[in-house]
């Protein structure tokens, strides 16, 4: 005798919209790595699909990567949060400690194993949420509490802050700091916990800033880049200047002028910037729209989630996308001080990339059966 069929037994099937506008965001970003990194590729290194050869090997190895999270059992994942967290930790500690280190612009932010480069800060990230999704889903009954609720993230995430301290990376401590912070909201942390936390991280970065002569020229640039147009505020005022030159529709894919040495990286942080020039306001508009509608099924994803561990392990890696996109834009077009925030799926770089794949493929897991 047939059993009845019941919802439980609905085959189950992942959020094909949000793998859609991931794809779609790689995609786009592939054909901008080649607009705006061909003519340097070819003066430099006298090849123009050097980055473009290399960003669609990280896509193929990204997507390989989000096709894996989004099968394995979320075990993998939950049983070995702490691995993963001390994993984060060694690659740090390479970095700081270690000849792996590899120093670019006054900082040792990369490491490098033979060819391959890594930066520890974006593998930080998803273990900072893994670790957080796990502790505020099994710490409910005293989340309230100082020592028990307040305490241990906030002492792990200081300690991966003070390694990226030591690069020196500020901007990427801010990045784990807001991670915590909005997950810590929505874990249930007492709201005057957190305001104090502001209060004294508002002071601390203050001092950080002050008492470093190269962050306080940054910070003064950011305010008035067009005063020192020539020196720290060159960057910004070179996206300024794409921004402004695209109008409505942009001077064409490939078309850009700011890409010609004058903007520097064009294919990396500022890509956002080529955008605007050769694609206009309706390209950028088309790009946050894409964005937009990925955040939304992430946040669906999470609200649809019966188990905590679920709900607050989708929800930060919606949160950990959607503080990329807005720091990045928000960085290029100087509405806060700079910092290289790469934009995910879209910036060169394998790292970001592969950790941004990471994410949707952890989310794609989660939704199975959910939306």
């Amino acid at each position: 005798m047939n059993k009845k069929k019941t919802l439980s037994d609905k085959p189950e099937r992942l959020d094909y919209w949000l793998l859609g506008a991931a794809l779609l965001l790689a995609c786009f970003g592939l054909i901008m790595v080649l607009s705006a990194s061909g003519i340097m590729a070819e003066r430099f290194f006298d090849d123009k699909y050097l980055f473009f050869r290399k960003q669609a090997i990280f896509l193929c190895a990204g997507t390989f990567m989000m096709y894996l999270c989004s099968r394995l059992p979320k075990a993998i994942f939950y049983n070995l949060v702490y691995i993963w967290l001390m994993g984060a930790f060694v690659l740090l500690m390479l970095s700081d400690f270690t000849p792996l280190s590899v120093a670019a612009g006054g900082a040792k932010r990369w490491i490098a194993f033979g060819p391959i480069r890594i930066q520890p800060l974006e593998f930080c990230k998803p273990a900072l949420v893994l670790y957080l999704a796990y502790f505020f889903s099994r710490k409910q009954e005293r989340i309230r509490s100082f020592s028990i609720g307040f305490l241990p993230p906030f002492a792990i995430t200081g300690a991966l802050c003070l390694l990226l301290m030591l690069q020196p990376d500020f901007g990427g401590s801010v990045f784990l700091c807001m991670i915590l912070f909005f997950m810590s909201l929505v874990g249930g942390t007492r709201i005057s916990y957190l305001l104090t936390s502001l209060l004294f991280a508002g002071g601390a970065g203050y001092l950080l800033i002050t008492s470093s002569p190269y962050r306080l020229k940054r910070m003064t640039a950011f305010m008035d880049p067009f005063k020192s147009a020539q020196n720290e505020g060159y960057q910004l005022v070179q996206s300024l200047y794409a921004f402004g030159s695209g109008n409505v529709f942009g001077q064409g894919l490939g078309a850009g002028k700011q890409k010609l040495f004058f903007l520097p990286e064009a294919h990396n942080d500022f890509i956002m910037a080529v955008v605007g020039e050769e694609l206009g306001f309706i390209g950028v508009t088309f790009v946050m729209v894409v964005i937009g509608f990925l955040l939304w099924r992430g946040f669906k994803i999470a609200l649809a989630q019966e188990n905590l561990q679920d709900r607050f392990t989708a929800y930060g890696m919606t949160i950990m996308l959607g503080l990329g996109f807005v720091l990045n834009l928000a960085v290029v077009m100087g509405t806060v001080p700079p910092k290289g925030v790469p934009m995910p799926f879209v910036s060169y770089g394998g790292s970001s990339l592969l950790i941004s794949f990471i994410a949707i493929g952890i989310l794609l897991n989660l939704s199975r059966g959910k939306v």
